[in-house]
């Protein structure tokens, strides 16, 4: 019955949306908790954790519906595509104004999360995460843009997590809309799946306001290192093809129309798997 009332919800969400044509979605999380805990308490809550302690408290407000109420909801990206007979291929998508983070209204922080942490909330929440050329496209149409800013110790400790998200509210000013530029995205990619080395995962991002990335597509780093520059933003999984909705594998696997999404070689990397 759980799983009979999960599938009309999206299913429901999914005509909804594609018979309106809309700026913002809201994402199907939990309603907020009666005692949302704020950003700031979690981070002192999560100041000496280990990355796998933190990545469970993380995910257990998260999944509780502990995310700040700009956060709900999404924002319209557009796309488009020629054909090689001329014919253009119109889609959008929705992705979260910023990235994922915890707390209230007043009091709410970013924060950094291993793949596998990430891809479970993705997941339990019918999104996923982005490619190279979606993290380029949401920077073009993003209405806030902001230098990044490298800080040089301590780089995987939770202080300099907090310390970061605090600059960059700082750099913010309050301003509001879709944000960018100031993290380097989790992302998937084809290269995950021909790494031969075990156990990836993919960054890309942190554009400079010339529009240029700090950080090339990588795969260097083992899947549990994480660091104060890594953001985790969602994207939800239905995708509308000339007004048509898709599920982003279904538009991913096609050799045609994986080019909204994708500007790589190999295409075929949904999600991670662990």
């Amino acid at each position: 019955m759980q799983r009979f009332r999960e599938s009309y919800f999206v299913w429901m969400l999914v005509v909804l949306c594609a018979c309106t044509e809309t700026r913002r979605m809201h994402w199907p999380v939990p309603a907020d908790p009666l005692s949302p805990e704020a950003g700031s308490v979690f981070y002192q809550k999560a100041v000496s954790a280990h990355w796998r302690e933190r990545d469970s408290l993380a995910m257990e407000q998260i999944e509780a519906g502990n995310i700040p109420p700009f956060l709900r909801k999404f924002v319209r990206i557009q796309v488009s595509l020629l054909t090689k007979d001329g014919k253009k291929i119109r889609a959008r998508y929705y992705v979260a104004p910023d990235y994922l983070a915890i707390g209230t209204r007043n009091d709410w922080a970013r924060i950094p999360l291993s793949p596998m942490a990430a891809q479970a909330i993705a997941d339990s929440f019918h999104c996923f995460l982005p490619t190279r050329k979606m993290v380029d496209d949401i920077y073009q149409q993003a209405s806030v843009k902001l230098p990044p800013v490298p800080m040089y110790a301590f780089r995987d400790s939770t202080i300099t997590m907090w310390q970061h998200h605090l600059i960059i509210e700082g750099q913010r000013k309050g301003r509001k809309g879709l944000i960018a530029g100031i993290k380097k995205d989790l992302v998937i990619t084809g290269k995950l799946l021909r790494e031969t080395r075990p156990d990836r995962e993919a960054i890309y991002g942190w554009h400079r306001l010339d529009g240029k990335p700090i950080q090339p597509l990588y795969t260097g780093h083992v899947n549990w290192w994480v660091d104060y520059s890594h953001g985790i933003r969602l994207v939800y999984q239905t995708i509308w093809v000339n007004g048509k909705p898709m599920h982003y594998t279904d538009v991913l696997k096609d050799p045609v129309l994986q080019k909204l999404l994708c500007d790589e070689e190999w295409c075929d990397c949904t999600r991670y798997t662990f």
